[in-house]
Order: C-alpha cells, then sequence, then structure tokens
C-alpha cells in the first residue's frame, strides 16, 4: 500500500509554519509595579506554539485529500466487466419477499443484495443499469465499489418507469460494457415481470450479445407465474450462461453467490481505484487539540499545555 493525495497542492500552505516562529504579532502593553514580576520565556520552547504548528499540519494534510492505494492493483486487475441490469419498475415494490422482513419490498431487497455481491466483486469493473419503461446507466464501469453501492441507494421503484424493457434494459447493458476492456463480459439481469415496453425486442438485444460474445444471466423474482421465466431462460441459454429463479431473498442470495465463481480474466483501469480515504483522521486529531488549546487558554488546565522557561 501507499499514499497519495488528491489535492497537493495544499501542501504547499505548509510552508507558512515559520510564521508562527518569526513573525511579528500584535503587542500589548502592561505596566507592573516591580520588574521581578515579570517572567520571560523563549517561543520556541512553549508547548502551545508546537501545538499550534500541530494543529496547522494536520488541517493542511486532511485539505490535501490523503488516501491510501495499492499501485500494483492498477496494472493487474483481474475480473471480467459485469453489468447489473436491475428492474425498477413498479411490479418491484411488492412486499413480502424477505421472509424475515414482509414490510420491505422486492427492489430493496434486490438493491440490499446487490450491494453485498458488489463488494466481494473486488477483481471486477462494475457497472449498474435501472430499468423500467426505459433503461439508464446508473453506474459506468468502476473499481469504485463504495461509489456502485451508494448509487445503487440513490435508485427507487419507478425511477424509470412502470413497464418493463428487457430488451432496452441489456441494450443499455451492453453500451455500457463496450467501454471496458475485459476479454470477460457478464450481464446480470434481475426482473419480475415480463417484457412489455421499450423499442428493442429481447431477441434482437440477444443476437448482439451472442455476437459480442457477452453471457447473460438471468433471475427471475417471484413466482414463476409473475415473470417470462421462458424468456429469461432462452436468453440465458442462448448466451452460454444460466437462468435463475428467486422465490425469497434467500434464494436470491445462493444466486448471487453461485454467480461469483464466474471465470476470472485481465483487465486493465488507469482512471478508476479503489482508494482508502484518509482526510478525517487528520482533521478529527486537529479538532481534538484545537479543543484542547482552546480549553487552555481558559485557564482549565493551562498548567498541562504550556512551559515556560525563566
Amino acid at each position: 500500500m501507499k499514499i497519495s493525495f488528491g489535492a497537493p497542492w495544499f501542501l504547499l500552505l505548509l510552508l507558512f509554519i515559520p510564521c508562527f516562529i518569526w513573525c511579528k504579532v500584535h503587542t500589548r502593553h502592561f505596566y507592573f509595579a516591580k520588574i521581578a514580576w515579570i517572567r520571560s520565556h523563549i517561543p520556541l520552547f512553549s508547548l502551545t506554539l508546537w501545538l499550534k504548528i500541530t494543529i496547522f499540519t494536520l488541517m493542511v494534510v486532511a485539505l490535501a485529500d490523503p488516501y491510501l492505494y495499492d499501485p500494483s492493483s492498477n496494472n493487474t486487475k483481474r475480473g471480467r466487466d459485469l453489468a447489473l441490469v436491475l428492474d425498477a419498475s413498479g411490479s418491484m415494490a411488492q412486499s413480502g419477499f424477505h421472509t424475515k422482513d414482509r414490510f420491505k419490498n422486492r427492489f430493496e431487497v434486490s438493491i440490499e443484495l446487490a450491494k453485498a455481491f458488489v463488494k466481494k466483486r473486488l477483481d471486477d469493473n462494475i457497472a449498474v443499469v435501472v430499468f423500467g419503461t426505459f433503461a439508464y446507466t446508473a453506474s459506468p464501469l468502476t473499481y469504485d465499489l463504495n461509489g456502485v453501492s451508494y448509487l445503487l441507494d440513490m435508485s427507487s421503484v419507478g425511477v424509470a418507469g412502470e413497464s418493463t424493457a428487457i430488451g432496452d434494459a441489456l441494450m443499455q447493458a451492453m453500451h455500457t460494457l463496450s467501454f471496458g476492456e475485459a476479454e470477460s463480459k457478464v450481464i446480470v439481469l434481475l426482473t419480475d415481470g415480463h417484457h412489455n415496453a421499450g423499442s428493442t425486442s429481447p431477441r434482437k438485444a440477444v443476437e448482439q450479445a451472442k455476437e459480442s460474445g457477452i453471457k447473460i444471466y438471468t433471475i427471475g423474482i417471484g413466482q414463476k407465474s409473475d415473470y417470462d421465466a421462458g424468456l429469461l431462460e432462452t436468453i440465458a441459454k442462448e448466451t452460454g450462461a444460466q437462468s435463475y429463479a428467486a422465490t425469497n431473498a434467500e434464494d436470491l442470495a445462493k444466486i448471487y453467490a453461485e454467480i461469483e465463481v464466474l471465470e476470472p480474466s485481465s483487465i486493465r483501469s488507469e482512471n478508476y481505484l479503489n482508494r482508502n480515504a484518509l482526510a478525517f483522521y487528520p482533521m478529527a486529531l486537529a479538532s481534538l487539540l484545537l479543543l484542547g488549546l482552546i480549553l487552555s487558554s481558559r485557564g482549565i488546565f493551562s498548567k498541562g499545555f504550556t512551559k515556560e522557561a525563566v
């Protein structure tokens, strides 16, 4: 792991640190009856001075947006280009899909399990397509798995209309995958309805997927009478993949676990990195030290924050 900065130019502010020692401050006049009452101290050895410098340094480092990353992962990523295609039509608002929480609807459960699935795809380039009456790319191909999870949370039932445009959804997914460089490209289609909208038929989408060598794994949600099981089985079979049926959340979790065993292939990316942000830590420490400095200036525990030399 290595450390880098998202905004390194803020580090130039550290050049102002000498000002804490040499820059003149506004002076105030005090009158003493006896000169012996005046105690002198050397600023360089003042703990308060170094506390201020530390607080300033920590704040500058936080502004520079430090983060940890693995430099080897940028050039040796292995996995596949994988697009999650999620049905957000009106029928996904039905509840009772989760056996332990009957108030959760199908879409909410699908999002939760999709997020759990995404977190394990450390070597994959993930994209998300949401569809209903129309389809759109909610997340382009990226290694930023936290970003994908965030965008999944932003989706909701009906956001793309109430109908089910499976053909358009697959075409949109293939368009999104076209920006990736992996040899292995996979689509995971999840729906609980019948194709009844859009300008592209599922058959045409399947033909294009076969030409592009893209596998389409299909997952039917609910009872088989709720969705077009025959269509989903045909889509998966024609593209060399498998079709699944999930009558409840437990079934869907098992299906995702099975899909996780897909064979990886080489993939490269220089635009997206899984990185761990560190800005919170210096900012939190600076805040605590600043609080201590304020309390010290009010005399609450000044003995512990000032060190004077006579």
